[in-house]
């Protein structure tokens, strides 16, 4: 992974590259953005960058050795922490799946780690204790050959306090030439002792047009089914990714089709929407209930005036227009918080054909109220 391979950020990319030119890496730093974010390319790139043996003007060379290892992500110098389904496998198993899940792509997500792993049931993923043992081992060996070992550690959030406390320890006296690089989601969720000994490093959603022009040359999608899917996916390249499967399937037609008949309100119809999105995969069903609150939520600033904020074009545009006259500000809130919970409900494995009609059946009494 070298920075010309990330779409974007090209003030933040110049800034970890000043940092070695001026050789002012900072031993420990923490790569915060947010799920399907640039955080894990950045520290691979990073760490390229770093160890590189002909370094360019603006990234890494490619074609050295370190960088051709790094590429593969076999470098003996770069190790790597990151979940595991159970306590019971060793990241050194999982290793080679590893490998592969981030060469495929690096902005996914812990779900769509541990479904590639083959995990089944509800399994959260964690790093155990003996994951924070090995990381005291990993990095108390010399470097075999780059001038500095590298420890990447993705989700450091799931460390257990144990883990964490391994961590501290190492953090506070770290070995010459030894770097950690902690690539997290959520930092409310870390020790407020590993937090003030690393350097924070904020790392932005992709904009929509760098989402437009990485699933454009990525994955091959016209340019405006790209822009469809980079406003649902609100700078999250992971999830971006997940909706090419489903955007192309009229999720707009089948959207203003439920509302129509929810305002009349046609029962009958409804009954035979929530069959319809019943049969719908999971993520499309999620991805229905995100559509639907990114429409209302574009509808409340066209209620309030606020035109120039309103992201929408062609025939989800002319919708919300049209839509704005007939419903009021008050129950645009009330559907939003019935949208919210329902979304809630099917993450956690609710019945979607009852969901989806209690929800039709509580918008349609909202629009009347």
């Amino acid at each position: 992974m070298l920075f010309k391979d990330i779409p974007g950020l090209a003030a933040l990319k110049n800034t970890l590259i000043h940092s070695v030119e001026a050789n002012h890496v900072a031993h420990a730093q923490l790569f915060h953005g947010g799920v399907g974010s640039a955080n894990l390319a950045l520290a691979w790139a990073y760490s390229t960058y770093i160890n590189c043996e002909d370094r360019e003007e603006a990234d890494a060379c490619g074609r050295c050795a370190s960088c051709v290892k790094m590429a593969k992500m076999v470098h003996p110098d770069i190790h790597h922490i990151f979940p595991t389904p159970s306590a019971k496998e060793t990241i050194l198993e999982l290793l080679p799946t590893w490998r592969k899940f981030l060469i495929e792509s690096p902005y996914r997500s812990l779900t769509d780690w541990l479904e590639f792993t083959g995990v089944t049931g509800n399994k959260q993923g964690i790093i155990p204790i003996k994951e924070g043992h090995n990381i005291i081992e990993k990095i108390s060996l010399k470097a075999f050959e780059a001038e500095y070992k590298i420890l990447i550690i993705w989700q450091p959030e799931l460390m257990n306090i144990e883990s964490a406390n391994s961590l501290l320890k190492i953090l506070e006296e770290p070995p010459a030439k030894t770097l950690f690089i902690l690539v997290c989601n959520d930092t409310n969720r870390l020790l407020a002792t590993i937090l003030s000994r690393t350097q924070r490093i904020v790392i932005p959603s992709f904009t929509d047009e760098d989402t437009v022009k990485y699933l454009a040359e990525k994955e091959g999608i016209d340019t405006e089914r790209a822009k469809q899917i980079a406003y649902l996916s609100e700078g999250n390249l992971s999830k971006a990714v997940t909706l090419i499967n489903y955007e192309g399937e009229g999720k707009h037609q089948w959207f203003a089709n439920w509302m129509r008949m929810t305002y009349k309100p046609d029962l009958a119809t409804l009954v035979k929407l929530a069959d319809e999105f019943d049969a719908f995969p999971k993520e499309y069903q999620k991805g229905m209930m995100e559509y639907a609150l990114n429409i209302f939520r574009d509808l409340l600033l066209w209620k309030n005036g606020a035109e120039a904020l309103v992201r929408l074009e062609g025939e989800e545009l002319t919708f919300v227009q049209n839509f704005s006259k007939a419903v009021k500000i008050n129950a645009i809130e009330q559907i939003v918080n019935e949208l919210s919970q329902t979304y809630y409900y099917l993450e956690r494995n609710g019945r979607a054909k009852i969901l989806h009609l209690d929800l039709s059946l509580n918008i349609a009494r909202l629009f009347k109220k």
